[in-house]
C-alpha cells in the first residue's frame, strides 16, 4: 500500500513538472511571434535586399520617403527627414538606387491605393505619365543608318563636315539612325520615328531661325553614353516659333529640351548627363517673348543636385505666359524654377498647377525644395493643385 501511494505521489510530480515546462514553452513560443509581429516592416526584396516600409514623421504625418525602396543609395537618402539637409549641396550629387535604376518608386503597392494612384516614378505610365513603354521609337524598328546605309533623302542630306541638313520646307525626316547632330534649317519640317543619338557637346536637333518645326516619337540619346549630349532638342538662336515636341524619350542629356514658345508634351526626358561646368535642366526656357509656351503631362526626371526638372529663367527676357501642368517632377536643386526674380522685371502669366512632385531622389523634391523664383504679386500668376507624388498632399 506504501509502495502504491509513493508511486503514485512520484507520477503526480512528474506531471505538475511537465505542465510547467509546457507553460514555459508556450511563453517564449508567444514573445518570439509578438517579435516578429511588430518587425514587419523589414521584408526581402526579389533582388535580396532589404526594403523599409515608409514610417510617419512628427511634423507633417506624411512618409518621409517617396516609397518603399532598396535602402542603397550614393546621394543624400530619401529616407532621411525632409526637413534635414546637409549644409550645401555637392556640385555633382547624383541619387542612384541600390539597383541602379535613377527611380524606384514600386508598383507593386499602387493596386492597395484608393484615389490618385500614388508612387509612380518606376512605371509612369501606369499613373498615365510617359515613360519607355509610350514614347519614343520601337526598340524593334528597323532603321537606316545615316550616313553609312543612306545620306540623302527628300529635303535633307548628309553634311560631310559631320551632321544632318534639312533645308527644304515640310520635309519628313523619319525612320533613320543617326549617331550626328540634325540642324533643321527650313520651316514646317517633321522630324519623327529616329533614333538619335550624338555625344559631346552638340544638339541631337538643332532649331535655327525655323517656324513649326515637330519633333515626334524620337529616341534621343543613350543612358550611360560618353560623353553625354549638351542639348537634346534646342531652340539655337531663340526665336524658332511654333515648335512642337511630344512623345521623345531623351536621355543622358544636360538639357533634355530648350524653346521658348510652343508645345512640350508627352516626353519622357530621364537619366540626365553631366560633365564639368554643366548645368541640368530636364526642360528650360531663357527667356524672350511672350508666346505662350505649354509644357504639359511630361515626366522628367533629373537625378542630380543641380538645376530642375523645368525652368523658366530671365537670361534674355522676361518671362511670360507659361503653363507648366500636369507633369511628374524629381530632381535637381529645385524642381522648378518659376521665372521670378529677374533683372528684366516681375513675371507675369506663369501658371503652374495639377503637378506632381516626387521625392524619390531627395526628400524635398528638388535639393532644396519643389519651387524656387516664383513671383506671387505677377499679375495671372498660379500656383494651384500640385501635389507630393507619395502622399497626394498639396504643396503649399
Amino acid at each position: 500500500m506504501r509502495k502504491s501511494s509513493l508511486r503514485a505521489r512520484q507520477w503526480w510530480l512528474m506531471l505538475m513538472i511537465g505542465v510547467g515546462i509546457a507553460a514555459v514553452i508556450a511563453a517564449v513560443l508567444l514573445g518570439m511571434h509578438a517579435i516578429r509581429q511588430s518587425s514587419g516592416a523589414t521584408t526581402a526584396t526579389r533582388d535580396g535586399g532589404a526594403q523599409v516600409t515608409p514610417t510617419l514623421t512628427a511634423d507633417s504625418g506624411a512618409p518621409s520617403i517617396d516609397a518603399t525602396i532598396p535602402i542603397q543609395f550614393t546621394a543624400p537618402s530619401e529616407a532621411s527627414s525632409a526637413t534635414t539637409l546637409p549644409s550645401s549641396p555637392p556640385s555633382s550629387a547624383q541619387a542612384t538606387l541600390g539597383d541602379g535604376t535613377s527611380a524606384g518608386e514600386p508598383a507593386a503597392s499602387e493596386a492597395a491605393v484608393s484615389g490618385p494612384k500614388l508612387h509612380c516614378v518606376q512605371r509612369p505610365s501606369q499613373c498615365g505619365f510617359p515613360d519607355a513603354t509610350n514614347t519614343g521609337v520601337n526598340p524593334t524598328a528597323v532603321l537606316k543608318q545615316v550616313p553609312q546605309q543612306v545620306s540623302s533623302g527628300s529635303g535633307w542630306h548628309w553634311d560631310t563636315r559631320g551632321w544632318v541638313v534639312i533645308d527644304e520646307p515640310e520635309a519628313v525626316f523619319s525612320g533613320f539612325d543617326v549617331a550626328a547632330p540634325v540642324n533643321v534649317d527650313a520651316n514646317d519640317v517633321v522630324i519623327r520615328g529616329n533614333r538619335l543619338h550624338p555625344t559631346g557637346n552638340v544638339w541631337a536637333v538643332g532649331l535655327n531661325h525655323v517656324q513649326r518645326a515637330q519633333i515626334v516619337g524620337n529616341t534621343i540619346g543613350v543612358v550611360g553614353a560618353r560623353p553625354r549630349i549638351e542639348v537634346g532638342v534646342k531652340d539655337v538662336y531663340g526665336d524658332a516659333g511654333g515648335t512642337q515636341v511630344i512623345r521623345n524619350n531623351i536621355a543622358n542629356t544636360s538639357t533634355g529640351v530648350q524653346i521658348h514658345e510652343g508645345l512640350i508634351e508627352g516626353n519622357y526626358i530621364h537619366d540626365m548627363g553631366l560633365q564639368k561646368g554643366d548645368h541640368i535642366n530636364g526642360i528650360t526656357t531663357n527667356g524672350g517673348g511672350s508666346t505662350l509656351l505649354t509644357i504639359r503631362r511630361n515626366t522628367v526626371l533629373n537625378q542630380f543636385s543641380q538645376t530642375d526638372a523645368v525652368s523658366l529663367f530671365q537670361d534674355f527676357g522676361l518671362q511670360v505666359n507659361r503653363v507648366i501642368t500636369g507633369n511628374l517632377l524629381a530632381g535637381g536643386d529645385y524642381a522648378i524654377y518659376a521665372g521670378g526674380e529677374g533683372s528684366f522685371g516681375l513675371s507675369r502669366s506663369i501658371v503652374i498647377t495639377n503637378n506632381r512632385i516626387s521625392r524619390i531622389f531627395f526628400p524635398n523634391g528638388g535639393y532644396w525644395g519643389p519651387l524656387a523664383k516664383f513671383d506671387q504679386d505677377g499679375p495671372g500668376n498660379v500656383w494651384a493643385n500640385n501635389v507630393w507624388n507619395d502622399t497626394h498632399q498639396v504643396i503649399n
